[in-house]
């Protein structure tokens, strides 16, 4: 069933809905990735460049021969791989106002992953709001933690 989603970048100047028929998505662990993001992988929803409807277009960055990468120039978040011969592009899974849902069903660019990174389940985890160092700045700064 197909489900109208909508995301965009941190600060709210680029935004987008894009039509999608389940919540599949895929990490790609590629080295131009990872220089793109700054991250060891980055979850990409592929969808129809006809399903997605901007409210302002991306800044786009022709980071390859085959493909720009869709960005918002103000705040720097990523948002999409666009290959100049698809009729698709592929979304930042984290760009999603709601991105819980999606479940990664593959990888790509597996010749850089790093394994050690997938599989965290062991490590300590903490909260944001926990950390008190971090609420502080916060506070210091609006009076309130953020939603």
């Amino acid at each position: 069933m197909r489900e109208e989603m909508a995301g965009g970048c941190q600060c709210g100047r680029v935004r987008y809905r894009a039509l999608i028929d389940d919540r599949d998505a895929y990490l790609c662990h590629c080295r131009m990735c990872q220089r793109a993001t700054g991250g060891i992988s980055i979850a990409f929803k592929y969808v129809p460049k006809a399903d997605v409807t901007w409210e302002r277009e991306p800044d786009r960055y022709a980071s390859s021969p085959i493909a720009v990468r869709g960005f918002c120039a103000a705040c720097g978040t990523p948002l999409t791989y666009e290959a100049h011969d698809s009729d698709h592009l592929d979304l930042t899974v984290g760009s999603f106002d709601d991105p819980f849902g999606f479940v990664p069903t593959q990888h790509s660019g597996a010749e850089s992953w790093h394994e050690a990174w997938l599989d965290t389940t062991g490590l300590p985890a903490e909260r944001t709001d926990q950390n008190h160092r971090l609420v502080q700045r916060w506070m210091d700064a609006i009076g309130k933690f953020p939603d």
